[in-house]
């Protein structure tokens, strides 16, 4: 027998340390080559770390949430060919943590719905409670319950096939326990339809990790900078007529056009009339960088949390392009599948919260660019055409944020206005810069 030892891979230029997100194995698991391990995050990246060799797992170093340091070793893996993998060496212990059916965001059992004893009665993706579902534990009823609530039991010198479980198939809660005791031994079956309101002591406690612990912290450092957020009301009637003309012609390997694609390529005309609004601005350098290519950010959301995938160099790209890219970028980072230069570089983003996107929104800054653009709803609104008639008519507001170091007031609602005139007389998205 020998033992392989796994280190904590170089997964990215200058990247010195990796976060453990969530563990695939436990020591004692069996594994084959190529099965994954570990799932590490840098930056917004996730990446799987998989098996050099199959084996059996020996140990673990660290926990969701540690930063582990490129180098050190991360798992111990006994290798040999006579290595048995049969039932009975990978049966998982019933006090282990059974993975859920997304193993790219398992939650540890601090990020379980924990009672005051410690008890993690809910998995991951099953409800916490099943009121109403009682099932008596009879003499030759198999008693599920937890090695806490076994505990307990054993403590208050309780029979626990005594007492009526009203979690998933009749598994004994804590609160069943409790509820056993305070009717002086007597089962409690609960309710399917319970009269009056009910008072409600669950808490659930998470440890903020991965993607969320790395959105707390850019959100973090983005409210310290100054930013003034310009909001201005744009009629997108004729442009939404163009978008479904284009839409009802388009070729069948041709992603449908949104409004996004419009919008980046309206920002791609703008930015060269003011190039500080393209642009990184790093306080602790006192230095400004402006860019001629337009790497603009789309802010995605993902049952992780906020990733922005990065149209690189959308200013070559066609409206069609842009949408093609949109549709494979947004999927690959819903997947959790983008890397990790797909999700960095943007020097100006959209954020956009679809047909729920209010009327008006502040957003934060993607530091450290300087400049953000956000997307309202479309509405319909009767106006009056100049002529004393009352015509329907789209609205959308555009909400746009500013680092308000660099960008002055003045110069936003230029900004602004001058997007708006593109959206609203949409021929002049695809006028030659010289024709204009």
């Amino acid at each position: 027998m020998s033992e392989h030892t796994i280190k904590m891979p170089d997964v990215g230029e200058g990247v010195t340390e990796a976060e453990i997100v969530a563990w695939h194995v436990s020591p004692g698991d069996v594994v084959e080559e190529d099965q994954d391990l570990v799932d590490v995050m840098t930056d917004k990246a996730t990446v799987e770390i998989p098996s050099p060799v199959s084996g059996k797992i020996v140990s673990i170093s660290g926990d969701p949430g540690d930063m582990i340091s490129v180098g050190s070793p991360i798992i111990v893996i006994e290798t040999d060919e006579a290595v048995s993998d049969s039932p009975e060496e990978a049966e998982v212990s019933d006090n282990q943590t059974e993975k859920t059916a997304e193993p790219a965001e398992p939650q540890s059992p601090s990020a379980q719905d924990v009672s005051p004893s410690g008890d993690a009665s809910s998995k991951a993706g099953t409800s916490p409670r099943h009121v109403g579902v009682s099932v008596p534990n009879g003499a030759n009823t198999k008693v599920l319950a937890s090695p806490a609530v076994r505990q307990r039991a054993l403590e208050l010198d309780v029979e626990l096939s005594s007492v009526v479980g009203s979690g998933p198939a009749g598994r004994i809660l804590r609160e069943d326990l409790d509820d056993f005791v305070s009717a002086g031994g007597r089962a409690i079956a609960r309710s399917s339809a319970p009269t009056g309101r009910q008072k409600r002591t669950r808490e659930h406690t998470t440890n903020v990790i991965g993607l969320r612990r790395k959105i707390a912290q850019n959100m973090e450092k983005a409210w310290s900078v100054p930013m003034i957020t310009y909001v201005e009301e744009i009629d997108v009637t004729e442009l939404e007529a163009l978008r479904k003309s284009l839409n009802a012609s388009r070729q069948d390997d041709r992603a449908k056009l949104t409004l996004l694609p419009f919008l980046g390529r309206a920002i791609v005309k703008t930015v060269s009339s003011f190039p500080h609004t393209n642009a990184h601005y790093r306080a602790d350098e006192g230095s400004l960088t402006e860019f001629e290519a337009v790497h603009l950010g789309i802010a995605t959301a993902t049952d992780k949390g906020l990733v922005v995938p990065v149209l690189k160099h959308s200013e070559a790209m066609t409206v069609w392009d842009m949408a093609s890219e949109i549709k494979r970028l947004s999927a690959a980072a819903r997947d959790g599948k983008a890397g990790r230069e797909e999700i960095t570089g943007s020097t100006i983003t959209i954020t956009s919260l679809g047909a729920i996107g209010g009327l008006v929104t502040t957003p934060i800054l993607n530091t450290p660019e300087t400049s953000i653009v956000g997307v309202n709803k479309i509405v319909e609104r009767p106006v009056f055409d100049g002529g004393g008639r009352v015509v329907p008519r789209l609205f959308m507001n555009l909400s746009s944020s500013f680092d308000h170091r660099i960008v002055d007031g003045y110069e936003a609602a230029q900004f602004v206005q001058k997007i708006r005139a593109y959206l609203e007389t949409p021929a002049t998205l695809f006028m030659e810069e010289d024709a204009q």
